[in-house]
């Protein structure tokens, strides 16, 4: 999903209750940092297939296991910095843990995935990265490109600094090292311009 700017209505700063008060209310989607809302947008056919591929594989892949995936829909919480926000795809290992146990705002994921667009990439690569660092039990981070053929997987290390990896090719298999198991590129790329297989 894309993020625009601050709503209009909103010009005031917004409670992280109100927030959750208007999130409750409505059929969209909203972004929360620092007392700002942020809307969503819909995303291109390339980044819901990109997206849509990788959940899918996760989902075989993790069946059965105590480790789960989430999609887009998932709203994540970093207490740390206020941030509530919807990653393309979260993994969370053993148990669920959300804000004051409300079943919504997922607290400890290991892994978050984004698909970059044009218009996120800079925030998905910096400031957004900056705030998922927050995240106390997050081990691994993955942005995946959408116009070219490209991954990057952050990890982080035993001495706490995040190292990064880049797969470029299509015959690559991305790692996701939290739980374990390899994503052929091929398999993430499956049906868009980019494999020569577009829909």
């Amino acid at each position: 999903m894309e993020v625009r700017e601050p709503i209009a209505a909103y010009g005031n700063k917004v409670t992280i209750e109100e927030y959750l008060e208007m999130e409750d209310l409505s059929s969209e989607k909203y972004e929360y940092y620092g007392g700002e809302v942020f809307a969503m947008s819909g995303a291109k056919v390339s980044d819901n297939m990109i997206s849509g591929n990788l959940y899918f594989e996760l989902r075989k892949k993790l069946l059965g296991k105590p480790c789960k995936p989430f999609n887009s829909d998932q709203r994540i919480h970093i207490p740390g910095n206020s941030l509530f926000t919807y990653p393309d795809i979260a993994i969370v290992c053993g148990e669920i843990i959300t804000l004051n146990d409300d079943n919504v705002n997922v607290l400890n994921p290991v892994a978050l995935i984004e698909v970059l667009s044009a218009s996120t990439r800079n925030y998905d690569k910096g400031d957004k990265f900056r705030l998922y660092r927050d995240i106390a039990t997050l081990k691994e981070y993955i942005v995946v490109d959408s116009e070219s053929i490209g991954v990057e997987a952050f990890r982080l290390n035993e001495k706490g600094h995040w190292e990064l990896e880049e797969y470029k090719l299509l015959d690559d298999s991305l790692l996701l090292s939290t739980i374990q198991e390899h994503i052929p590129l091929s398999a993430i790329y499956e049906g868009t311009a980019l494999a020569g297989r577009p829909l």
